[in-house]
């Protein structure tokens, strides 16, 4: 079971200052007209949107204190980014930055270490897989996997890749007489447009309400029915339609 708090070497997470909305706008007009010190205050008051989008991590790494260091880098960012004529929440803006940032991280730092714990579970399922094949002479489906261990299908995608090993996009791989081709000349323009697509999707799910995202989050990433999370939510499946619909309707809304 994940850990409700995040600990972090040298720092009291009790004792983080947590801003108001009204302190939030006195001091970015503050930033805004030259004070450093208003900066520091945002940035002081803003720490918990660190150790919230940290706690998504804390079961797959293990280095968290580097990991906030990184968090702090985007949320530092953000401050120094944010306009009050966004017309967005300063927090909405800055969990997209924060993120980006402890993504871009682990992607392109081959020293992140996966926690045991998922790594455990990678080769319990692996040799599950095999000792499976063994006697049925066919590898278990997905939902069977799922089964045994008691988990979902986003959390069995999740647990496999933590086996496969980070590669740069710089990975030189064809060299010829002082020509050297690297994986990124290989990715075709559409992905980095799938790149952009993703990330307008993150940012229209931030904004729709709480239990359209779940609803979107249960169907499309864990693939369960509308009877089953009509079930799980205590609501019915007609109300779970009409939900995901208007979810559907208004991400489509915000992204185009």
């Amino acid at each position: 079971m994940a850990k409700n708090k995040v600990d972090i070497n040298g720092i009291n997470t009790n004792n983080i200052k947590v801003l108001k909305y009204n302190e939030m706008i006195d001091l970015f007009n503050k930033y805004k007209d030259g004070d450093k010190n208003a900066k520091n205050t945002l940035v002081e008051g803003n720490l918990k949107l660190v150790l919230s989008i940290l706690k998504r991590y804390q079961n797959r790494i293990d280095n968290m204190d580097d990991l906030f260091q990184i968090g702090v880098i985007g949320l530092i960012k953000a401050v120094e980014n944010f306009d009050l004529s966004f017309n967005v929440k300063f927090s909405t803006y800055a969990v997209f930055m924060i993120e980006g940032e402890i993504k871009r991280y682990i992607r392109d730092n081959s020293q992140v270490r996966v926690s045991r714990s998922l790594k455990d579970l990678s080769y319990k399922i692996v040799n599950f897989r095999e000792e499976y094949l063994s006697k049925n002479y066919k590898y278990p489906s997905n939902k069977e996997v799922c089964k045994h261990f008691n988990i979902s299908e986003f959390e069995l995608a999740n647990t496999l890749s933590s086996l496969n090993e980070v590669v740069s996009i710089f990975e030189p791989i064809y060299n010829e007489s002082g020509d050297t081709m690297y994986l990124i000349d290989q990715i075709e323009d559409k992905n980095i447009k799938n790149l952009d697509d993703l990330l307008s999707l993150k940012e229209a799910l931030s904004k729709i309400k709480t239990r359209e995202k779940i609803i979107l989050m249960k169907r499309y990433v864990d693939g369960l029915s509308q009877a089953e999370i009509a079930d799980m939510l205590s609501i019915s499946q007609a109300q779970v339609s009409r939900i995901e619909n208007s979810a559907l309707n208004s991400v489509k809304k915000l992204i185009l």
